[in-house]
Order: C-alpha cells, then structure tokens, then sequence
C-alpha cells in the first residue's frame, strides 16, 4: 500500500452522536434526515422515542452512528424514569452530543434541566442543533442563535459548534454531519457498508405499528400503548416467487376503555391502523406480510416493573 493510501485510511474516522432534547424537538426526524431512510418513528407527540435508536451514516471520510435518544423530562411515572435512564447512559459513552433545540419555540425549563445536566460531561464535545428552522424567519432564528449562546454560557460550558438546520428541506443536515465528524477519532467503520440500523427487525416492526396507532389518539392515550411482535413466520405451502410472511402483533393499553378507542367502531381504527402499519413494514422487510393486530389490557403497565419488563423495558 502506497503513502498516499495509508494517509487516507489513516483520515477515515468513526463514532457516535447522539441526538438529546426536550420531548418533540426535532431528533428522530433529524436522524431520519441524516440517515436519508426512515429508522426512527415520528409524532407530533411528546416522548414518542422510548429507546436509544442507531441509525448508521456512512461518508467517504467516515461512518457516524447516530443515536436517537428520548426526550428528557421530568418523569411521572416507572416507564419516565427508565427512558430518562437510556437518554444518561446514552450520552455518557458517544463521542459527541448534539442538543436539539427548536428554532420556533423559547428556551425553557426542559432545555436548561438538560444543558445543566451535559455540562457534567466535561470531556465530550457539544454541539448546539437549532432544530425546525424552516418554521421561523431569519430575526427568529438569529434572536434563536444568540439565546443558544447564552445557555451554554449560563451552565459554563462552550458549544463546540452551533449548526441550525431543517430535516424537513435538508438544510445544513450535511454540514452537521461533516461537523460531528471531524470530533471522532481516526478508525474503520463500525459497520458494514449498506446497514442503515443494527435495531432488530421485530424492534422495527414493533415500532412501526406504534406509530401508525398514535395517530389521530388523544389525552393521554399515546403514553399508554405499547407494542410486542410475538413472531414473524413465513407463510408455509406458497410459491417461491409469492412469500407471504405472517406478522402477529399485540399493542397493550392500560385500561379497557383505552381498548375500545384503539379498536374504534366496529375495528374500523385497528384496521386503518394495520393498513398504514404494513405499508411501512412491507418496504423495511422486502416482502409482502399479512399483518394481525390484537389489542390487549395490562392494567397500569407504565408503573409496574414487572410488566416494563415484560414489554422490553
């Protein structure tokens, strides 16, 4: 190998990002956006993310792996303070934190609470992402800019970059990445080329049909559904050129009335939900599937630690 190429193997770098914000500021579609495929679910509800998720970038100077966190908050419940667990031990072990701030929307409690908290975390750089910035004008998102400033000035650290940025349009994505970048260290690619997640597929499937079911729900009903593949098995006796793959999926609430709203009249919103849900599924897996939905109740699932275990928390 010449010089020349060992110099430029020598350049390659890799590692981890991770996105962390206050609920609904922008990270799963950015990790979406910079991964250039869907493998984050997103919702106009609030903690919508209930695990760390890896997304995999990969550039002709890098691979960034890049974690989506859930938003940090001040828990209610069993299920709060475990997904405010993965968001702490997340950001202790990447290489970089990007903190998503939105761009519409003033600097508030939840934002300081995690600027306060990622100051502790003296050796990783920081980078300020100012999410959404499609929906303000250029006097918003500069008055945006300056209070990002001063937050970290406020907790005594210094943003090792500023980047606002669009996931919506793409604008700056690049630049975000190129930035994280460059606070990597030198190494190969942690995964193969091609792979867009190491998630499992069931996670994916599972998460999938969550999104689909918190559509068009109210109240506090999103918190309260939580989804579990029991298998996926190919269909036997068909055609090698026509698979079917039988998808069995339960979503849990946490009371019967909750049930019947997920169901709708007569399983007309299960079935819009499962319509939706395979759509998705069918283009992750490759393949067509038949889908089957089941409702069930596990009565106060959120804070009971028996029954977060049982659902994969």
């Amino acid at each position: 190998m010449s010089d020349e190429s060992g110099e430029t193997a020598a350049q390659f770098r890799s590692g981890f990002v991770c996105f962390v914000g206050r609920p609904n500021a922008g990270k799963s579609t950015l990790m979406n956006a910079m991964v250039g495929d869907k493998v984050a679910i997103t919702s106009s509800r609030p903690q919508t993310t209930r695990h760390a998720i890896r997304g995999i970038v990969h550039r002709d100077d890098g691979q960034l792996v890049v974690v989506d966190t859930p938003g940090l908050h001040r828990p209610r419940t069993l299920l709060g303070q475990r997904l405010n667990d993965v968001v702490r031990t997340t950001w202790a072990e990447v290489d970089v934190i990007g903190m998503c701030i939105p761009a519409d929307e003033d600097i508030g409690p939840g934002d300081r609470l995690i600027a306060g908290e990622i100051a502790e975390i003296a050796r990783t750089p920081k980078i300020a992402v100012v999410t959404k910035t499609d929906l303000v004008d250029d006097g918003r998102l500069a008055q945006q800019l300056a209070a990002v400033g001063e937050l970290a000035t406020e907790y005594g650290f210094d943003w090792a970059d500023v980047v606002p940025v669009s996931a919506t349009t793409g604008a700056r994505v690049d630049l975000l990445a190129e930035l994280a970048l460059g606070h990597f260290p030198e190494g190969p690619p942690l995964y193969p080329e091609g792979d867009l997640t190491d998630e499992p597929e069931e996670k994916l499937v599972a998460e999938l049909v969550r999104e689909a079911a918190l559509e068009g729900v109210r109240d506090e009903l999103p918190h309260s559904i939580a989804v579990v593949v029991e298998e996926m098995i190919p269909r036997e006796d068909r055609p090698e050129d026509q698979p079917l793959l039988d998808v069995h999926v339960n979503l849990f609430v946490e009371r019967e009335s909750q049930k019947g709203i997920v169901i709708g009249r007569g399983g007309t919103r299960l079935r819009s939900v499962g319509a939706q849900a395979r759509t998705h599924i069918e283009r992750l897996l490759g393949t067509p599937i038949y889908l089957d939905l089941h409702v069930k109740v596990a009565k106060d699932w959120q804070r009971d630690a028996k029954k977060l275990g049982r659902l994969g928390f």
